[in-house]
């Protein structure tokens, strides 16, 4: 399955238009894409695995490999570091980002195959499709939907599925 989401804010599943929010940087060439820019990378990144808060309910229903999260969890965001846009247990000596978030964002997460295989220094990390904030701010550079959205589109997701952000 393929989802699209559009640089105006919209989403399309299976033919269905939800609300989505993208990067403060907009949306960008996936080439042009920097750590730390805000922007949402342009292209095709097909889902690797979700990632849940166990403490926010039970698993979400999907056929993708499916993982809690823990409070020490983390996203490694350092260029410089091997484990950069890995996951890493915190603390972490290298900036790291917090998986574990108190504002429900992160309560079901997709790690999106962006700048993964291998990761290379500077083009992006932990790009996700998340929960949004009620208002549908922007992200930091991921896609989000709000959750009851989200756990709809993770039931229909199955192993050869990708998130394409484009432009509108």
């Amino acid at each position: 399955m393929r989802m699209i989401a559009f640089s105006d804010g919209r989403f399309v599943v299976e033919g269905q238009t939800l609300r989505c929010a993208l990067g403060k940087g907009g949306v960008i060439e996936a080439a042009a894409k920097r750590e730390g820019d805000g922007a949402s990378p342009l292209g095709v990144w097909p889902v690797r695995r979700v990632l849940y808060r166990p403490d926010k309910g039970p698993p979400p229903e999907t056929v993708l490999p499916c993982a809690a999260i823990a409070p020490d969890d983390g996203w490694c965001d350092a260029p410089d570091d091997p484990a950069y846009n890995r996951p890493v247990p915190l603390p972490y000596p290298a900036s790291a980002e917090r998986l574990w978030r108190d504002d429900g964002l992160y309560d079901r997460l997709v790690v999106l195959a962006h700048n993964d295989d291998p990761p290379v220094p500077w083009l992006g990390s932990a790009i996700f499709l998340h929960c949004a904030r009620p208002d549908y701010g922007p992200t930091q550079g991921c896609v989000a939907l709000a959750r009851p959205d989200l756990d709809r589109v993770l039931a229909r997701l199955g192993p050869h599925s990708a998130l394409e952000i484009r432009r509108a």
